[in-house]
């Protein structure tokens, strides 16, 4: 293993989740190492095991995952690859979809089937307390009290450390912060996807950890004389590292989480972290639009 001091992802630097929690911000998204539309198993399950392991010899230290990305096999293989955890891994689970089979996904916010499952996740992961849980979304059919009403409950009986939540918007951050302590909110963005500009502000104010998910993407940025085009080969970067890398410039809360099923793309996305953007390659990305 490389010296701690050199390793990649703590290029990226450091966000303290909840205020006692740190973990270097570029972190790993494990939606991928499930099978086709996130459903059953990887279809090389022993590469999958290698990215796991291997991301920790690259210094992440920040894993996402849920219950429903699979279902259950990313938590399974998490547990498999990787306990007894490193010291500082922080694993990050999620719940409040239910799967009908591959890239069908329904919400789901009753208390019993919230409580059912983070019982079970702490049985997959093999832990006592889930570092990180988030309400996966928030069900239209049960109110956002009664879903963190629950997950509160489940936090004080100490089965959860920090409460977060996924694709919300700032008045809905701010009504759950009501209900119990947010400490972090799952939203897609990334470089052509910018819909969550006011949550990502609003979190960067009140030093939320945002934690965007798809955060790898490009668009028509990089075709042949767009703006990442010259940004790449004064980088020797490509254009996906370099969408991380403007991620991460982007906000000090930012926790990207890309995702992968193979070791080759793991380590070009962490090799992302030591990139910094020139002002002018900063807000050149920053007015494009993909």
């Amino acid at each position: 293993m490389a010296s701690t001091a050199t390793l990649p992802a703590h290029a990226s630097g450091t966000f303290l989740i909840g205020g006692d929690l740190p973990v270097h911000r570029l972190g790993f998204g494990a939606m991928r190492i499930t099978g086709p539309g996130v459903w059953g198993p990887p279809k090389d399950g022993a590469e999958a095991l290698r990215v796991l392991r291997r991301l920790i010899d690259l210094g992440v230290d920040l894993i996402d995952t849920a219950d429903s990305y699979g279902p259950y096999i990313s938590e399974d293989l998490i547990a498999e690859a990787l306990y007894p955890y490193p010291e500082g891994l922080v694993i990050a689970t999620k719940a409040g979809f239910t799967r009908q089979g591959p890239n069908l996904w329904t919400p789901v916010g009753h208390p019993a089937y919230l409580r059912q499952e983070v019982e079970m996740s702490l049985r997959r992961l093999k832990v006592e307390r889930i570092d990180l849980f988030q309400l996966h979304r928030i069900a239209p059919d049960t109110p956002a009290e009664v879903s963190l009403g629950e997950l509160k409950k489940l936090q004080e009986e100490g089965k959860i450390r920090h409460i977060g939540l996924s694709e919300v918007t700032v008045d809905e951050i701010e009504r759950a912060r009501g209900i119990v302590d947010i400490v972090s909110v799952q939203n897609r963005y990334n470089l052509v996807a910018r819909d969550s500009e006011d949550v990502l502000d609003y979190c960067t104010r009140e030093n939320l950890g945002f934690i965007p998910w798809n955060p790898v993407a490009v668009g028509k940025l990089a075709r042949p004389g767009g703006p990442l085009e010259a940004a790449s080969r004064e980088h020797g970067a490509s254009p996906s590292q370099l969408a991380l890398a403007w991620l991460l410039q982007r906000s000090p809360v930012m926790l990207p989480i890309p995702g992968t099923s193979t070791v080759a793309h793991l380590e070009e996305n962490l090799g992302a972290a030591s990139i910094t953007l020139t002002e002018d390659e900063f807000a050149a990305l920053e007015k494009a639009v993909g």
